[in-house]
């Protein structure tokens, strides 16, 4: 997918001050800062209330409508030992994938206890790190009565009630992730209205995030990364606006990562299980990979927020802006005192012309 073979992993680490960790949200949605990384390469300090400034009528944002699910459960099995479980995936209405936290790993049949016996699961198989898990009842709604949001591992507090509103999209549409696509964090009702009023399209995808999104690239190698999984729609509708767009000669931009990676894996979907459904829309469970070299089918920019040190975001960001400009730009971050992760800052990068 791109020639990244040469490229070690070192070049996609960082420094990051722990302060720097954003662990609660801006006061307002639309109050964090922006940081501008141009076309040439050059960063430049903003609020993100000035987004609009960067964006021309007949631009088109694709948003990602996907809905964090209350995804984490504390438990006992039957025996009687502490349990802990993050669903990673819904399979079907009773049935899902999950990472369990337990003194052993649970054996297909053992029965997982929850809220005084209100809500079983019953462990039915594996899959690779995953846990294969029938629920007792369906299991969206079991997860929205009985589980917790699951915010990220580097927030440091256990989700509270202004988390439940903040950690969540004001458009998200599909229940089906386990993390946010953040940089969809910073729009508010009226700014979307905005923009819309600004001669600004808005289109969605739906990406389902899932816990992988966290994990480092730990081989030295990048090429070596075994990508997650994560389950994709974008539809027809999405598809004729970006078609439209193209004609007119107008740009598509990301509102976030996972964006990106709806689109570009419907671009070429022969390489991302895309299936074309009969209405029209392309569906698949993605494992793109996007490292410097990657040619970009789709997008022309993005909005996004900073990403962890040595992961495949970072990795991503890198090959639409350059890896020298983000790493300029990233330290330019940390030296301003810009906010990082979920709850941080945003960045608005168009793509580099080297």
């Amino acid at each position: 997918m791109s020639d990244s073979a040469s490229l070690p992993l070192s070049l996609f680490d960082y420094h990051l001050p722990d302060e720097l960790i954003a662990q609660h949200p801006a006061q307002t949605r639309t109050g964090s800062r922006l940081m501008h990384l141009d076309a040439q390469g050059q960063c430049h300090d903003h609020s993100f209330t000035e987004l609009p400034h960067f964006l021309r009528a007949g631009d088109l944002l694709v948003f990602n409508n996907t809905q964090v699910i209350k995804a984490r459960l504390h438990g006992q099995k039957e025996s009687g030992g502490k349990v802990e479980v993050l669903i990673e995936r819904i399979v079907n209405e009773h049935a899902a994938l999950a990472h369990i936290r337990a003194s052993k790993a649970p054996k297909p049949g053992t029965r997982l206890i929850f809220s005084e016996g209100d809500l079983v699961l019953t462990v039915t198989g594996r899959d690779d790190a995953l846990f294969e898990v029938e629920f007792d009842q369906p299991a969206l709604d079991a997860l929205e009565r009985f589980g917790a949001l699951p915010l990220p591992p580097y927030i440091t507090h256990n989700a509270e009630q202004t988390d439940e509103d903040r950690y969540q999209t004001v458009y998200a549409q599909h229940p089906g992730a386990v993390a946010a696509p953040t940089a969809g964090l910073h729009f508010d009702q009226p700014l979307l209205q905005h923009l819309q009023d600004q001669g600004v399209q808005i289109a969605f995808v739906t990406l389902h995030v899932g816990a992988g999104t966290f994990q480092p690239v730990r081989v030295e190698q990048i090429t070596d990364h075994q990508m997650h999984a994560e389950r994709y729609t974008v539809p027809a509708a999405t598809l004729a606006a970006i078609a439209q767009t193209r004609a007119a000669g107008n740009r598509v931009i990301a509102v976030g990562t996972t964006s990106v990676r709806a689109l570009e894996s419907a671009a070429q979907p022969e390489k991302t299980q895309g299936i074309l459904l009969s209405n029209g829309d392309i569906q698949g469970d993605t494992r793109i990979f996007i490292t410097p070299g990657y040619q970009f089918q789709c997008i022309d920019a993005l909005i996004t927020n900073f990403h962890l040190p040595q992961s495949t975001l970072l990795m991503l960001v890198s090959a639409l802006a350059g890896i020298e400009p983000i790493r300029a730009a990233y330290h330019h971050a940390v030296q301003m005192h810009y906010r990082f992760f979920s709850y941080g800052d945003a960045m608005f990068i168009e793509k580099f012309n080297s």
